[in-house]
């Protein structure tokens, strides 16, 4: 008995930490965070600028690396309007309803999560490749692997789900008794979702 009561008072006493011993075991939680974080940071920075800022200013000068930008920029231009037109109502869907199927629709939703970006690709080009299902479209003059199209339905597919599980907790958080209430008053469901719901998300 007395040995299991040391035992007992030993673990309370791991459990109940003073007030020092949670500060410590923060700052090393927060130190190594950090030396994930900054550690690859500053190996990149120190490889970029280790010749010189005028070659680096040089190579992003360049031709290729300006068309880069360019298409980035491009692809990141349609991105955001499509995940805001897909997401947020796909949100609001799983916020407000309980439908069968809901778990099978959040779990494609995460599946970019568990999926590799190579699978990704991979399925892609099989999908819309020369030989794929809808490679018959090349034909047509419509190119989508190996092209502007393709980035973005990589990039829909990556991000996507990163939006929906952004704004879904809001959406429970503030609740539905504003929006019960405009109802109510005799506000449409474009009403609401203006005056109402979309400030919520974005603020």
């Amino acid at each position: 008995a007395a040995v299991r009561v040391a035992w007992v008072t030993a673990l309370v006493g791991l459990v109940i930490l003073s007030t020092p011993v949670k500060h410590l075991l923060r700052w090393l939680a927060l130190a190594y965070v950090l030396v994930l974080v900054l550690v690859p940071v500053g190996l990149i920075l120190w490889r970029t600028f280790a010749p010189g800022i005028g070659a680096f200013v040089a190579s992003v000068s360049t031709p290729a690396a300006i068309s880069a930008l360019q298409l980035s920029l491009l692809v990141v231009a349609i991105v955001v309007p499509l995940n805001v037109f897909f997401g947020v109502p796909t949100a609001l869907v799983l916020a407000r309803n309980k439908f069968r199927g809901k778990s099978a629709l959040q779990a494609v939703i995460d599946l970019p999560f568990a999926v590799s970006p190579v699978v990704v690709g991979v399925s892609l080009t099989l999908l819309w490749g020369v030989h794929g299902w809808f490679g018959g479209l090349a034909g047509h003059g419509i190119h989508v692997i190996f092209s502007v199209p393709g980035m973005v339905l990589a990039t829909v597919f990556v991000t996507l789900p990163f939006v929906v599980r952004e704004v879904e907790p809001v959406l429970v958080e503030i609740g539905e008794e504003q929006e019960q209430a405009a109802a109510t008053l005799g506000a449409s469901r474009g009403q609401i979702f203006r005056r109402i719901t979309l400030p919520a998300i974005r603020w």
